[in-house]
């Protein structure tokens, strides 16, 4: 990618993973914000970026409301949340969480 872009590790769900890249959960991606990240992960995935627009994302363990020019920091951890919806859990429950650094 271009200058000032920094490596992130991006997490899902074991079963996002599944469905939609291949069964990868874990990636490092040289990105600046996340707009740019969706953008990435739609090219090596056609299709994923309307599903991970459609749930939550944290950085670093945080909660973002608004994250679309939310900068991507040096050694963040980007994770992708799914949407909650009633009887649409599955996928949510084999979401795993891990420590930071």
């Amino acid at each position: 990618m271009g200058l000032g872009a920094v490596v992130a590790r991006i997490v899902f769900g074991d079963e996002f993973g599944r469905q939609f890249a291949g069964g990868q959960t874990h990636f490092e991606l040289d990105v600046k914000n996340v707009r740019q990240l969706i953008r990435v992960l739609d090219e090596m995935f056609p299709g994923i970026g309307e599903h991970l627009e459609a749930g939550a994302i944290a950085i670093d363990n945080e909660i973002i409301p608004d994250p679309w020019l939310n900068p991507i920091q040096p050694d963040s951890e980007v994770f992708f949340l799914p949407p909650i919806r009633g009887g649409e859990t599955e996928w949510l429950m084999n979401f795993a969480f891990y420590p930071m650094r």
